[in-house]
This record gives C-alpha cells, sequence and structure tokens, in this order.
C-alpha cells in the first residue's frame, strides 16, 4: 500500500519484526552465498527477499519462473543475486545450476531446502485424499521432490561448506510429523488432516535433519529443520476458494510467509559448531524471542472474498485463548473452528427458514 496510514496496524508491526530481525542477524549473514530452492514464488520468494536485505549473495531456485518475472527481475537487478532454473529432482538440471551458483559467487554457504510438493498441488485444489486411495505414484512423485529432491541438493552445494569448515542447511518440514505423549504411548499431533504422503515425506526429512547433521558436525555445516504454521503459501488462494465453493471455510486465518523468517535469518548465520542438529516449530521459536505470538503474524491483506469469508469465521469462533503459548494446541484448535462452523451452519439454517 502507498499509503502507509492505511496500513493495518498488524501488518505495520509485522514490517517492524521483519527489520529488526535482519537487523539482527546481518552481521552473521551479510556477504554469505544462499541458495534457496522453490525460491520463486511463496515462502522460498520471503526468504531469498530478506537474505538479500540482510547483506547475503542470493541464489532463489525453482523449477519455473512462470509468473515471477518481477521477482527475477529484482533479483537480477541488485547485483547480488541471481534466479536459477533448477529442477531439484533432476541430476542435470542441479549439476548446471551448482555450477552457475560456483561460477558467479566462487562458493555456498547456505542452503534452504524449500521446495516441495504439497498435497494440495498433487490434490488439487483441496488436498485431501485417503491413504488407501493414494497411487503408488503419488507416493513416487512426493519422495521424488520432498525427500530425494532435498538429498541431491544437499550432496551438491554442502562441498563447499565442507571444503571450509563452514556452513548451514536448513530444511522446511510440517508440525504434521510431531509425534506427542501426555505421559505414555506417543500419538500424532494433527493426523485428522489427511494429508499423505505429504508429511511422510516430511516426516523422512525431519529424520534425515539429525542424522546428517550429526554427521556433518565435525566438518563445521550446521543441519537444522523449521516448521512453520498454518501459512498464505504460493497454493492457499486456490484451496482456500475452492472450501469457499463448497460452503466452507480452510481451516483458520493463515499467517504470511514472512513469518519464517526470523528464524531462518538466525539459522542462516550458524555453522556445525553452534547450533546444529535441532527441529524448531516457527510459531514457538518467534514467541520465545520476542517476534510475537503466531496472531502477529496473521494475514491481514486478503483478497476481498477471502477476508470476509474468514470474518465471519472469527465471528462465530468462541472467544478463548491462554497465556504462554503462541497459540493454542491443534485439539483446541479444531474445536474451536468446528464449534464456529456449526455457528455458521445455524445461522444460515435460520436464515433460509426466516
Amino acid at each position: 500500500m502507498s499509503d502507509s496510514a492505511q496500513i493495518h496496524p498488524v501488518t505495520a508491526r509485522q514490517q517492524e519484526m521483519v527489520e529488526r530481525a535482519i537487523a539482527q542477524t546481518r552481521s552473521e549473514i551479510e556477504g554469505r552465498v544462499a541458495v534457496v530452492t522453490g525460491g520463486a514464488r511463496g515462502i522460498g520468494q520471503s526468504i531469498a527477499d530478506a537474505l538479500l536485505k540482510a547483506g547475503a549473495k542470493v541464489v532463489a531456485a525453482d523449477k519455473t519462473w512462470e509468473n515471477s518475472s518481477t521477482f527475477k527481475k529484482h533479483l537480477e537487478s541488485s547485483g547480488n543475486a541471481m534466479a536459477v532454473t533448477m529442477d531439484v529432482t533432476d541430476d542435470t538440471s542441479l549439476d548446471a545450476a551448482y555450477a552457475a551458483v560456483i561460477e558467479r559467487f566462487g562458493t555456498t554457504d547456505v542452503l534452504i531446502n524449500n521446495a516441495a510438493l504439497v498435497s494440495e498441488t498433487l490434490f488439487q485444489p483441496l488436498g485431501h485424499v485417503n491413504t488407501l486411495d493414494t497411487k503408488d505414484s503419488d507416493w513416487k512423485a512426493m519422495f521424488d521432490v520432498n525427500l530425494f529432491g532435498a538429498v541431491k541438493a544437499i550432496r551438491r552445494f554442502i562441498r563447499p561448506m565442507q571444503e571450509k569448515g563452514s556452513g548451514s542447511i536448513i530444511n522446511v518440514v510440517s508440525s504434521g510429523v510431531m509425534p506427542v505423549s501426555t505421559g505414555g504411548g506417543y500419538f500424532g499431533l494433527r493426523p485428522w488432516t489427511v494429508e499423505m504422503p505429504y508429511q511422510a515425506t516430511k516426516a523422512a526429512l525431519m529424520a534425515l535433519t539429525f542424522y546428517l547433521g550429526e554427521e556433518v558436525r565435525k566438518d563445521g555445516v550446521a543441519v537444522n529443520a523449521m516448521m512453520p504454521g498454518h501459512t498464505r503459501a504460493s497454493w492457499f488462494d486456490n484451496t482456500a476458494r475452492a472450501f469457499q465453493n463448497m460452503g466452507s471455510v480452510y481451516f483458520m486465518r493463515p499467517a504470511i510467509p514472512e513469518h519464517v523468517l526470523p528464524l531462518t535469518l538466525f539459522l542462516s548465520g550458524q555453522d556445525g559448531h553452534r547450533v546444529t542438529g535441532r527441529l524448531y516449530y516457527i510459531p514457538d521459536w518467534n514467541y520465545d524471542h520476542g517476534f510475537g505470538d503466531y496472531a502477529a503474524w496473521l494475514d491481514h491483506d486478503l483478497p476481498e472474498d477471502m477476508e470476509a469469508t474468514y470474518v465471519r469465521l472469527e465471528n462465530a469462533v468462541p472467544k478463548y485463548s491462554r497465556s504462554g503459548v503462541p497459540h493454542l494446541p491443534f485439539d483446541a484448535q479444531s474445536a474451536l473452528w468446528v464449534s464456529a462452523m456449526g455457528a455458521l451452519a445455524a445461522e444460515k439454517d435460520s436464515g433460509s427458514n426466516g
């Protein structure tokens, strides 16, 4: 928005938090060469842009730059960034991209494995198919991108890090991989969301993080993973509108992609002798480090039709919160969502009967 007076107060605070995160990490990031897969749009675009602002030399790599020409021009005109076409499932494409990065910048210091095939893209537009209704080809497609693609990228871009004894690898996973326990056996954090094979791939990437992190710690390379919250990623609007057309709402209001930035910037400045071998839930990390609770990052710049839908939902949600957590546990959030949807349905029935 050109008129700063019209910026939503939450948006203004979000901008301040991003600027503060960049200022706090600049000394650790400036001059580092950072490669971001899936960097043309959504979360990857936000990460690449923030790293550039923090003084890094940025490589945004993506399978396609369709509908991202403006961002591509922004990178290329900066003098410190390059937009690379790279398919993480294709060895020839990866080799060519790696060679181009080394030719341009001479090294790599940070690799962020953000590229992913999500359920909402594979099973458009709703993204939910029962596990036993999925095909072998669905599992292959997901693992090729989300796990093997990350491994292929790591094999190449870690080489300069190991040679100089310093670097950071960040893997993006999902909170759906988390097992939790209340004192007995472990159970899934949110298994009702119906996300196979996506969550299987992200669980594998989480395990890779822990094991690889220990293996390359002696080489000075950090390997960490992070789990974003419910985010308005590049595919979000199509899925949200599909739910709207069904008379439903795609869960609660999403966070902006930038909510991943404070932690991403922090981890980008690490190496194997500092913070490594960890998995972080981004809303928890933000809350614990002074970057707001989850509500502080919610998207208040949605398209008009989507904004109206989420306002109706929020007006129907029972008012319940608690201190000490960045947001309510998924069970509690889901219960509130179900209650709100019931209230909206009753309101609709009342209106039609009247």
